[in-house]
């Protein structure tokens, strides 16, 4: 907790210099015309994102329950305006979000993105990355305190627009998994930044595979900050939501209040981060999936079984695509890695290499027939080429390049 205690100070400091200065003194009116406008911005009709608190707290609910809290453009938009709000608003000190309903967030509305993309919509589908990368930046430099409750379905880019901020809450019901590779995508969202900086090699395997990890095995990891049983959760929003500071070492002991001791089980993979380190430290996917073949046949273990069945299901081009990706956000900061996955998404939805993704979203969320048809349909016919492109700098119809506020905001590594 100290080194996240820490960078969240280095942040503030940065920004307290000359270019946060200057945005500052262009967005911030501390008279009625910026009450007005936050007024607007807390209360609007039939939005997905709805605000609840006053003073010195703000917390954004994500509103699409029927979706399980998918994000959306409208969505993403909304919370990087009212984040700017907030950050510039002097009466407002700390900032949580949460999701409406049983769950966080089940991530990007990816039925919706693959509809557009059938459609030919590419400009929309732009805008849908370009948004949730941007408020994903701007939660990761944010000035003031975070805290996200994670209580339920935590995935994809609903860990994308948590896991930058300072402080997140997992309970017994949080289940967390970045599962792009199951619908031919690459973990995005700030992904390649999280899941490399895991110990060992337990962010390949996470991308690789699009296991589950509950809340006992995120906090053992550090993907959370916090655990508390989610009977709890009444007790810290009203805890937080009284709270008058944005200090992050007074939010910090106002959530140990209410955290619980808890340990991942003896089946948890937490356990087995000899075996993970040893099977996904190699440099390709094909002997990850070798070593993996040794170690069952040597132990007989289900788990080696079970984890061979993931990766075959996965697409094949999606799974070299994503060590590639996990392999370079371990020497990239959060801007890099978001630059380089706004890249990624766009070639990957293009049609120009695979439609692997529409492919994997139709048999897993459409049709259900969880008979995917990838193309190419083996780790042998992927090209090097093919992975390449995924990396290389966008052409005419695909650009521009994802631009990000790194000179007002810097990023931390």
């Amino acid at each position: 907790m100290a080194t996240l205690m820490s960078a969240f100070l280095r942040r503030r400091c940065r920004m307290s210099r000359g270019s946060i200065g200057m945005m500052q003194s262009f967005t911030r009116s501390l008279g009625s015309e910026t009450k007005a406008a936050a007024a607007v911005l807390d209360d609007p009709p039939h939005n997905y994102v709805i605000v609840q608190g006053s003073g010195n707290s703000r917390t954004a609910v994500l509103n699409r329950p029927s979706t399980l809290n998918a994000l959306n453009t409208s969505m993403g938009d909304r919370l990087q305006k009212l984040y700017e709000s907030w950050e510039n608003n002097p009466d407002v000190g700390l900032v949580a979000l949460k999701g409406s309903g049983r769950v966080f967030c089940a991530g990007g509305d990816i039925v919706g993105l693959s509809q557009l993309i059938n459609k030919g919509d590419l400009e929309a589908c732009k805008d849908f990355f370009r948004t949730l990368y941007s408020f994903i930046y701007l939660l990761g430099t944010y000035l003031k305190p975070h805290v996200a409750l994670l209580n339920g379905i935590t995935m994809g880019g609903g860990a994308g627009v948590s896991i930058p901020g300072t402080f997140r809450v997992a309970t017994d019901k949080t289940l967390f998994a970045t599962p792009e590779t199951l619908i031919g995508f690459h973990p995005d969202a700030g992904a390649s930044f999280h899941l490399s900086h895991l110990s060992g090699c337990l962010g390949e395997y996470l991308a690789l595979t699009g296991d589950k990890l509950n809340g006992a095995e995120m906090s053992a990891c550090g993907l959370a900050t916090h655990y508390s049983l989610h009977a709890k959760l009444p007790l810290i929003e009203e805890q937080i939501g009284n709270l008058v500071t944005d200090d992050p070492s007074v939010v910090e002991a106002s959530l140990e209040k209410y955290s619980d001791f808890v340990y991942p089980d003896n089946m948890s993979i937490i356990q087995r981060t000899e075996t993970i380190d040893r099977c996904f430290g190699h440099d390709t996917v094909e002997e990850i999936i070798d070593s993996l073949e040794v170690e069952a046949a040597r132990t007989r273990d289900p788990w080696c079984i079970s984890t061979l069945k993931r990766l075959h299901d996965a697409s094949p081009l999606s799974l070299k695509v994503a060590l590639r990706s996990i392999r370079e956000g371990r020497f990239q900061t959060l801007d890099q890695c978001l630059i380089r996955e706004y890249r990624m998404s766009l070639q990957g939805i293009s049609k120009q290499i695979t439609n692997d993704f529409c492919e994997g979203v139709r048999a897993r969320m459409v049709d259900k027939d969880y008979a995917p048809k990838w193309d190419p349909p083996s780790l042998g016919q992927v090209s090097k080429d093919m992975v390449d492109q995924y990396f290389s700098p966008l052409c005419e119809n695909l650009g521009p390049e994802l631009e990000l506020p790194t000179k007002q905001r810097e990023a931390f590594r």
